[in-house]
């Protein structure tokens, strides 16, 4: 699907044919803006994931700006952002005063449970806010809603009960909207010796295609993104050792996946090589990540152009389950 870029601030600052002086035509420097809302917990967080697609997207598509804004509440899923309040940022250009005084009051309910940190957390959130809501608020372009081991169980998962929540609220301001799919039970953090198993990935693919398709989204597949690599590169890892949470190859592979699914064109040539990871593995060691690895990981060349095709090959077979042109 080829973003329809009403992007916004998609701006032609002149266009102005000059008849006098020199005779010849000017021709003003287009501008572009893209805002993107990535609504997620730590597999957003980690290693800055929308800045790395913000290099990427401004990299892949000269003149463009990408401005990223991230809602985040670690291990949290779509139906927990809901409770949150979250949902309020995906309507922020017309969010009412009303409104969000509602959700402070239900937020101020919930964390007088004193164990309930992620409410108050959001009620920090949504008190700072409500005093920015007499500031203009531009609308998303897109939206990217990340799912969490709650994308693989019950008919329909919570993830295919929230995500449509989120997407009509994106969908009202005239957002495209991308399904981040996160995959943290197929991730190895050790080289494959063995071919991996496919049965139990198709299976998850083909249940958020039928997602997509239903919300007329895009998708960032990384069940079958994951799938390719240990296919095609076993000696490879896509967790930590030492933390259950994606490593630099998965994020560069997710990053190069989005992007898939911003412009529905390959990452294939990006030349942004490199990713960093925000958990150190310890204060003194703040150069390493959890695995005591440099926690800046720059890829060689032949590995860089191979994780950008994997990422696109594995967006490209989820295209075909969505639009049901895959053989099974």
């Amino acid at each position: 699907m080829l973003l329809h870029l009403r992007l916004i601030t998609w701006s032609l600052i002149c266009l102005l044919i000059l008849s006098s002086g020199a005779g010849r035509p000017v021709v003003a420097e287009e501008k572009q803006t893209l805002n993107v809302l990535f609504i997620g917990n730590s597999y957003t967080a980690r290693h800055n994931l929308a800045q790395v697609v913000k290099q990427m997207a401004e990299a892949g598509n000269p003149g463009l700006t990408f401005k990223p804004t991230t809602v985040i509440y670690g291990g949290r899923r779509l139906r927990d952002h809901w409770n949150l309040g979250s949902q309020n940022f995906v309507k922020l250009h017309s969010l009412t005063k009303a409104e969000e005084e509602q959700t402070i009051a239900d937020l101020k309910k919930a964390a007088a449970d004193k164990e309930n940190r992620y409410a108050r957390a959001a009620l920090k959130r949504h008190q700072g806010l409500i005093k920015e809501l007499d500031q203009p608020h531009p609308k998303w372009d897109v939206v990217v809603l990340q799912s969490y081991r709650d994308d693989v169980s019950g008919d329909p998962s919570l993830y295919a009960q929230y995500a449509p929540k989120f997407a009509a609220l994106a969908k009202e301001q005239g957002a495209r909207v991308i399904l981040y799919e996160t995959t943290p039970a197929t991730q190895n953090k050790n080289p494959l010796r063995t071919a991996p198993e496919t049965e139990p990935v198709m299976k998850k693919a083909k249940a958020i295609a039928a997602l997509a398709k239903q919300l007329d989204a895009s998708a960032a597949p990384m069940s079958l993104v994951g799938l390719y690599c240990q296919t095609e590169r076993p000696d490879l890892t896509l967790r930590f050792l030492n933390d259950a949470h994606l490593n630099q190859t998965m994020a560069y592979l997710t990053a190069c996946a989005i992007y898939a699914a911003l412009f529905d064109k390959s990452p294939e040539g990006l030349p942004v090589d490199s990713i960093t990871d925000i958990r150190f593995w310890n204060n003194k060691d703040r150069d390493k990540d959890r695995d005591g690895n440099p926690i800046t990981k720059t890829f060689s060349d032949k590995d860089r152009a191979e994780l950008q095709k994997v990422a696109w090959k594995g967006y490209q077979k989820f295209k075909q389950l969505r639009d049901g042109k895959a053989a099974n």
